[in-house]
């Protein structure tokens, strides 16, 4: 007879106690026990507890292997089951045997209903390392019941392959929302819905009579940062701001070569580039940037309240000034071919010329960001992201425990976003100016350039040679946090991988990384992504850019969603006349008669109102409360990398406070670990 105690501890959120009644089983290298009852007077298991218990083990089970750990409704309650289940959430199990140590048996699992679970004791182990028939036999078994779970499904052709699940109701507890982040999300949203509903403005399918009603109507959700747009929408330098630091600061590269089709002179720029200088002057010098949208050439564009929207796809070239000067824009053109009906449009034009331009400029900025940057590199790359490692990485692997807490969500915030938003009839159909099928050419045109290099910061700056371009705050941010991601997972891969030939012969590393290339990339090899990994180097870049693509990326690209779209005309989602083909065409009037309708700025700013902001629940990047590693180095390195990036928002707030607007989407504390709104 041996004697055993075990420690559960439930977790903390609403709803994770349970009713029901739990039993474990030992199972060892001699053999396993009985069922054995965790039982006292009274109720256990609930929310927030931690409970001892002991057990007797009639046999000598040998050197404990696993846990299983069973749920079912009390004796009582039975013949009311399913009716009388409920859900429980387990957050660890610790087993103290007669002789030796106690074991952790990490979980942070929902069970659901009459079900079990199989635990492994915390240390992280690598396929070839579990030598015992039993743990060999767990990990397969556990990885084909989650690619029953967690299955794929082509959404539309040519995009990334997704969850195949229709609705969000029917997802598994374990990737589902917490009620509370469920409940803060939908009463945030839908405050402001009634809000504008109860004015008319939802459906109210004219024109705004002007800024100013426009102004009033958004006045009562404005942030510092919305106040800043507004006072500064109309300013060139604020304009090119935001090619560095908006919502889409990727695109921005440098120009050595001006473009055949965008055919600048130095006399259209003379005003802005002063005397002594040339444009060949200033591409020699590296001082020209280039912001071109061709991607958006010829695509197919919306029908809204009955009426065709219009598209463009702009070049936009930009100065930097010598010193610590601003960027500032140079030329427009609203076409990729130029001639008499598309002229290049100037600072020096009229003034309502030339803001027209860079209206539709923000325009071609809306489309790229929410399709190209936010969707599709940041979203839908995540969840594929996701899908793979719940499907080919066992809860003990290093990786698994390593990534987990950044897929934290995003399977439920991406099946509601085919629920909501990029469904016919839904937000991005109903309201945008590209509507899901301009949405989805859009997607599948840029899948046939997607790259790696795009994917890694450190590449994609290079590659676009903006390594030095004063006040690019994303670029300084985003490397700091670049940097400390990669050090941590370097420190990581060291304590798992101890050789390139370690990382050849984890077979379930390389499933993960294949089923990401083939599923997410749709196994083009033109992307550069790889198919299989061979060295630690090249692991480490990996997992760097599939956290840092999780957690820093999504929050400089979705954080600020609300703070540059409040003020429609900072960032128009669709236009309802087209580019104009000559100057001097421009008007208050045109101008306003451009813009979206009431009804699409309404719809399409409440979602991003929601979509902005974390409904509570949040974890930030770094911060893992669910301790899947249970031995000493992990945790060290992961205290290494809280305090990295502790002393990263310590700088970053330092230097804001000179700012007069504050860069902040990369501050640690507001990076969410996941993406998860």
């Amino acid at each position: 007879m041996a004697e055993f105690r075990v420690r559960v501890s439930t977790g903390e959120a609403f709803g994770a106690g349970t009713w029901d009644k739990m039993s474990v089983i030992i199972v060892g290298t001699e053999g396993e026990t009985l069922p054995l009852p965790l039982d006292h007077f009274g109720k256990e298991f609930s929310a927030g507890a931690e409970e001892d218990f002991k057990v007797t083990c009639p046999q000598d089970v040998g050197r404990v292997l696993l846990l299983r750990v069973h749920k079912a409704p009390p004796t009582l309650l039975r013949p009311f089951w399913p009716l009388a289940s409920d859900a429980w959430f387990c957050r660890w199990v610790q087993l103290t045997p007669p002789r030796g140590a106690p074991l952790r048996f990490p979980c942070y699992q929902w069970l659901e209903d009459q079900g079990s679970l199989v635990l492994r004791e915390g240390t992280a182990k690598i396929s070839w390392e579990d030598r015992h028939p039993t743990l060999q036999q767990q990990r397969q078994e556990e990885l084909q019941a989650r690619r029953e779970t967690y299955s794929w499904k082509t959404y539309i052709p040519g995009w990334p392959r997704c969850l195949n699940e229709e609705t969000i109701k029917n997802l598994d507890l374990n990737i589902k929302y917490s009620l509370a982040k469920n409940i803060t999300f939908y009463l945030r949203g839908s405050s402001m819905l009634a809000h504008l509903k109860l004015k008319g403005l939802l459906d109210r399918k004219g024109l705004w009579k002007s800024l100013e009603e426009m102004r009033s109507v958004f006045n009562f959700w404005k942030t510092p940062a919305v106040e800043y747009v507004f006072e500064h929408w109309q300013e060139d330098a604020f304009f090119a701001y935001q090619f560095l630091n908006g919502l889409n600061p990727v695109l921005i590269r440098r120009c050595r070569h001006l473009p055949k089709n965008f055919p600048v002179t130095d006399a259209m720029v003379a005003p802005v580039l002063g005397p002594g200088t040339s444009l060949q002057a200033e591409l020699e010098k590296g001082s020209l940037f280039l912001v071109d949208y061709g991607i958006l050439s010829g695509i197919r564009t919306n029908v809204i309240n009955r009426r065709p929207q219009f598209s463009a796809a702009p070049m936009t070239l930009l100065y930097q000034r010598p010193g610590c000067g601003p960027l500032l824009p140079l030329a427009i053109q609203l076409s990729q071919t130029p001639g008499p009906d598309s002229p290049i449009f100037l600072p020096s034009d009229d003034k309502w010329d030339w803001l027209l331009a860079k209206t539709w400029v923000r325009n071609a900025e809306f489309s790229i960001h929410e399709a190209l940057t936010h969707l599709l590199q940041v979203h839908l790359v995540t969840e594929v992201f996701t899908l793979a490692t719940l499907r080919q990485l066992p809860h003990c692997h290093p990786l698994f425990k390593l990534l987990i807490p950044h897929t934290r969500y995003t399977l439920h915030i991406n099946t509601l976003a085919r629920e909501l938003l990029i469904a016919p009839g839904k937000v991005v159909d109903r309201s945008t100016g590209l509507g899901i099928e301009g949405f989805s050419e859009l997607i599948q045109r840029y899948m046939e350039q997607l790259n790696y290099s795009v994917l890694c910061l450190p590449e994609d700056i290079r590659a676009r040679g903006v390594e030095d371009i004063p006040g690019y705050y994303y670029r300084d941010d985003g490397m700091q946090i670049w940097g400390a991601v990669e050090c941590f997972v370097s420190e990581m891969i060291g304590i798992y991988y101890l050789s390139d030939e370690s990382v050849r012969d984890d077979s379930e590393l390389q499933a993960w990384v294949w089923e990401i290339f083939s599923e997410g990339f749709l196994g083009r090899e033109s992307s550069g992504v790889p198919s299989s990994l061979g060295t630690r180097e090249a692991l480490i870049q990996y997992v760097t850019m599939v956290i840092f693509t999780c957690s820093a990326k999504h929050s400089a690209v979705g954080t600020g969603q609300f703070d540059f779209s409040a003020w429609m005309p900072n960032l128009p989602p669709t236009m309802q006349l087209p580019p104009p083909t000559s100057k001097g065409q421009a008007s208050p009037e045109r101008f306003i008669a451009t813009l979206p309708p009431v009804n699409a700025t309404c719809d399409v700013i409440v979602a991003l109102w929601a979509l902005s902001k974390e409904p509570g629940d949040r974890r930030s990047l770094g911060t893992y409360p669910d301790e899947h590693f249970t031995e000493a180095a992990p945790c060290w390195s992961i205290a290494a990398f809280q305090s990295r990036l502790a002393q990263i928002s310590r700088d970053i707030q330092e230097r804001n406070q000179d700012l007069e607007l504050p860069y902040t989407y990369l501050d640690p504390p507001i990076i969410e670990n996941s993406v998860s709104i």
